[in-house]
């Protein structure tokens, strides 16, 4: 191992910035036409959009995008699958879910 002195502008040049893949751009495609159309459109527990999938799309992978890009813009959605299908609004305390551990119930004071 050799260890030598080196000039300090290699440590600040910046890296390259890489091209993204076509599978990335269509991603992030997907990902700014669900933002547009669906999460920018949610405006009350009335709107409810329908996603039908094309083939070789998941249900899952489909349904973690939309709660993904909902979580970057600080709404949260309540996503169902029924059948072959996605449907995406508001979440509501009725659209919550209730598994898990039951809270503890009030004590009397």
């Amino acid at each position: 191992m050799k260890i030598r002195r080196a000039d300090p502008t290699v440590m600040a040049a910046a890296a390259a910035k890489k091209d993204l893949s076509p599978r990335q751009q269509a991603r992030l495609a997907e990902s700014e036409a669900i933002r547009k159309k669906i999460i920018a459109q949610l405006s009350g527990p009335d709107d409810v959009f329908e996603i039908v999938l094309e083939p070789g799309e998941k249900l899952a992978t489909i349904r973690q995008r939309v709660q993904r890009v909902a979580a970057l813009q600080g709404v949260e959605v309540a996503v169902r699958v029924r059948g072959d299908r996605l449907y995406v609004g508001l979440m509501t305390p009725e659209r919550r879910s209730r598994r898990g551990r039951r809270p503890k119930a009030a004590a009397p004071a």
